[in-house]
């Protein structure tokens, strides 16, 4: 008898423990963050898929970049103990729990692949990308352990934009944005590098 209290006792308290753990996020701040796990792992896979077609940087080295950030992710996935949507599909390359997310895949990866000035466009497109959707979920949430993820993530992602940029302007080509406002992208890359990437990408 003993033993079954002890039992339905540890149960309850690990029951309340998970419920105290989840109930510290409201439900836009879990989303986001499972949001933005695929979101990085959009990067990753499109930048594998690409480094596979052309060879060179800034894929070769952003695409280990974006594993990292995948993996900054999977911290706060563990922390709060939300169910991770990229093992839900094994982390197979190219599937995608989100359906934005998947369409997103589907389009760039496929532009990507026409020919290496597209390939390094659609490099620029995901990191506006990134940094339009990690300014928005800062705002989203009070948690400072998240926001510290988002913003190193953010400043990463201004890195490899400016990697992406540099290498169009190699080709004689003018990047010009398609989803950050124009100021704001001009103030990215006219900004000196930042720390959190560590490296130049290109």
């Amino acid at each position: 008898m003993k033993k079954v209290i002890f039992f339905m006792v540890t149960a309850f308290i690990s029951i309340s423990s998970f419920e105290q753990k989840n109930s510290t996020l409201n439900k836009e701040e879990m989303d986001a963050i499972l949001y933005m796990r695929e979101e990085e792992k959009l990067a990753r896979d499109v930048y594998d898929l690409l480094f596979e077609k052309w060879g060179v940087n800034p894929f070769g080295n952003i695409r280990r970049s974006e594993q990292v950030h995948m993996d900054r992710m999977k911290t706060l996935i563990n922390t709060y103990e939300l169910e991770d949507p990229v093992d839900r599909n094994n982390d197979q390359r190219g599937l995608f729990v989100n359906a934005v997310l998947q369409e997103y895949y589907n389009e760039l990866s496929a532009a990507g692949s026409t020919s290496l000035t597209e390939a390094l466009k659609a490099g620029a497109k995901i990191e506006e990308l990134d940094i339009k959707d990690l300014e928005e979920r800062i705002k989203q949430t009070q948690r400072q352990d998240i926001i510290s993820v988002y913003t190193y993530l953010k400043m990463a992602s201004e890195n490899h934009l400016r990697a992406f940029v540099r290498r169009l302007k190699m080709q004689d080509i003018i990047y010009e944005p398609v989803l950050l406002d124009k100021k704001e992208f001009d103030k990215i890359i006219e900004s000196e590098h930042n720390r959190s990437g560590g490296m130049r990408w290109d």
